[in-house]
């Protein structure tokens, strides 16, 4: 891919990425960073895997930072990673994700390294904002 192309896509995805850590969610971008966090953590996490794609933007974005801001209980950590834009991070991130298959956007519930709850994409095409904001909190109030 050329440079042009590549610096295109960051300016691009650049309101993507700001609206979770605008949030508090921390964005991991590199393999490294994704381990250095994984191997680290402790209590509950929020991951939230970005996707370009119309769903993340007017679904799972949205129902997660509102989720996060109107939880009564809610994870110890929010984190993010880019499909698409930050393959590495993704993919070592994915390994974390044992027995679910990939999918882009899609969020998980960590409780230390494993997964008690996954929302793949098909849980957030075609659901209300409303809807999907339900179903984290409501794994918040049972992992948090």
């Amino acid at each position: 891919m050329s440079m042009a192309y590549e610096e295109y896509m960051r300016q691009i995805v650049k309101p993507m990425r700001a609206e979770l850590t605008n949030a508090g969610f921390e964005e991991l971008t590199s393999a490294e960073e994704v381990e250095n966090f994984m191997e680290n953590v402790n209590g509950t996490t929020l991951v939230v895997v970005n996707s370009v794609c119309g769903c993340a933007a007017g679904l799972a974005r949205p129902a997660a930072t509102q989720a996060v801001l109107h939880a009564s209980n809610k994870p110890d950590q929010f984190v993010t990673v880019f499909a698409g834009q930050d393959k590495e991070a993704t993919s070592k991130m994915r390994e974390y994700f044992t027995g679910y298959e990939p999918s882009s956007p899609s969020m998980a519930l960590l409780k230390g390294k494993e997964v008690v709850h996954f929302i793949p994409r098909h849980e957030i095409e075609g659901y209300g904002i409303e809807e999907i904001m339900q179903n984290l909190e409501n794994a918040f109030a049972k992992y948090c």
